[in-house]
């Protein structure tokens, strides 16, 4: 179909108003932690690739180009090298990219330096790989930066795209982060490392404790809401859950599967999703799955490998190597606490669901140890050992293991209570482990497991996430 040039023209000119040197309206203040990174990539990149900020809807991707944007033009970078284009709207998509490129063209005269494309929603570009590896390739002045929701891109890259394109991970908004766009200002003493925690007094103890039990309220509206800042920005929850439900069922399943990965069983597309929600956290079994659905197995794997490339679920593995993962079965996570509680159409009662809120509390946990600034060096796993008990999860640095158990109750805790997280540090060496717990009280090393090998830490779930956001956005780690 052939799209008059005006038509495109006229919507280049609505995205881009730095053009006619007017300030892009309605950008917030405040920046996700990876900002930092992808204008260092923007600006001064380490080697000539194009930059893909891959995530889920809603996470902030758009706002991000549009500071980038924002700071080039602070930065006297000529506005007419600068090219915004979403490729989300109709206009834009059936004019396609080459169009695009030449109505900029005919508009605005190139100036001095580089040209810089900001590019969104670019897997809805047919081809869109092959013309990144050729623009990198033989066009050194040009820096283009994309992003993609829904993306096929990722394993098209793994042929077309090797050493064209960096890809930065855009995760959903940590608890830090929700803090700080909602304008809630807590003391919350600082945490260069999360071994420090043993050497601690108890005066110190009592100042974490204080500040966890301010943070506690918040962090259960964070698990409702999420960290999607449209969503948490809005005062009523419903309405929030709402959104959140409309844009997951309708733009992502019944919308983005289909025109990315012809999808037509939409149905028992959602329905495996459904699925997945109310078993948030468990270990999956595709038998299983297949047999409650009635779906076959080989569609359910299908499914869930389209949910993963669509940035709404985590698949974690087993712990081990070689044999004992081959045939493993996988424990599958939302990218968003929230997601869950928003599909299944569950308000604030979910609060009164010890089992189920704790289901949420270990999903966020993972979701902001995925996002922290290290977990590229970092792998993810659970374990279960020969006698059943299992451990929620294990992160693997070069020569350490760093095992967590989410205990999100408010009982207090003796070894004989998380027999897992114990035979995990007596069997593979791990020097320390963590409970993170519910109560602002449960700080503090676990009685009993003193005087041993290891070292067990309890730690409020709450004042863990918001120790990880805060670091992640000072590009610091806190895990090694």
């Amino acid at each position: 179909m052939e799209i008059p040039k005006e038509d495109v023209a006229a919507v280049l000119i609505q995205f881009n108003p730095w053009w006619g040197k007017l300030p892009i309206s309605d950008l917030p203040k405040w920046k996700r932690s990876v900002f930092r990174e992808l204008l260092e990539w923007v600006t001064n990149p380490p080697t000539h690739r194009a930059v893909m900020l891959a995530g889920p809807r809603q996470v902030g991707k758009t706002t991000l180009l549009l500071q980038t944007i924002e700071t080039l033009i602070s930065k006297k970078i000529p506005s007419s090298n600068i090219l915004y284009a979403t490729f989300d709207h109709p206009i834009l998509k059936l004019a396609g990219l080459e169009k695009v490129l030449e109505v900029w063209r005919e508009i605005e005269p190139k100036g001095e330096g580089y040209e810089y494309l900001f590019l969104d929603e670019a897997q809805f570009l047919k081809d869109f790989g092959t013309w990144v590896k050729h623009r990198t390739d033989f066009n050194k002045s040009t820096r283009i930066i994309f992003t993609g929701s829904a993306c096929p891109l990722l394993s098209a890259g793994e042929e077309s795209g090797v050493g064209r394109w960096h890809t930065l991970p855009i995760s959903t908004l940590s608890f830090y982060e929700y803090l700080q766009i909602k304008n809630i200002g807590i003391d919350v003493p600082d945490l260069a490392n999360l071994t420090e925690l043993f050497a601690l007094s108890k005066a110190n103890y009592s100042v974490i404790e204080n500040a966890a039990h301010n943070l506690t309220a918040h962090f259960h509206e964070y698990l409702l809401r999420g960290g999607f800042p449209q969503t948490s920005l809005i005062e009523s929850l419903p309405q929030a859950q709402r959104l959140l439900r409309e844009d997951i069922i309708d733009k992502v399943l019944k919308r983005d599967m289909t025109a990315l990965f012809g999808v037509r069983r939409v149905l028992e597309l959602e329905q495996t999703f459904i699925y997945l929600c109310m078993h948030n956290g468990n270990i999956q079994e595709l038998k299983t799955i297949s047999n409650n659905l009635g779906i076959n197995v080989a569609t359910v794997q299908n499914f869930i490998n389209l949910l993963e490339a669509a940035y709404l679920l985590y698949r974690i593995p087993p712990f081990g190597n070689g044999k004992e993962i081959l045939r493993a079965r996988y424990k599958c996570y939302l990218s968003d606490p929230a997601i869950a509680p928003a599909i299944l159409m569950k308000g604030k009662s979910i609060l009164e669901d010890a089992t189920y809120l704790g289901k949420l509390v270990e999903n966020a946990v993972l979701v902001h140890l995925k996002a922290h600034s290290v977990t590229s060096q970092l792998q993810f796993s659970y374990w279960k050992d020969s006698r059943s008990k299992e451990l929620d999860l294990v992160l693997q640095v070069p020569d350490q293991l760093i095992p967590f158990e989410v205990k999100y109750q408010s009982t207090q805790f003796e070894d004989k209570d998380v027999p897992g997280l114990v035979n995990f540090c007596k069997d593979k060496g791990a020097l320390y482990g963590y409970i993170l717990t519910k109560a602002a009280s449960d700080i503090g090393e676990l009685q009993g497991s003193k005087n041993k090998s290891f070292k067990i830490m309890k730690i409020p779930s709450s004042i863990f996430c918001y120790w990880l956001g805060k670091s992640e956005i000072n590009g610091q780690s806190i895990l090694i």
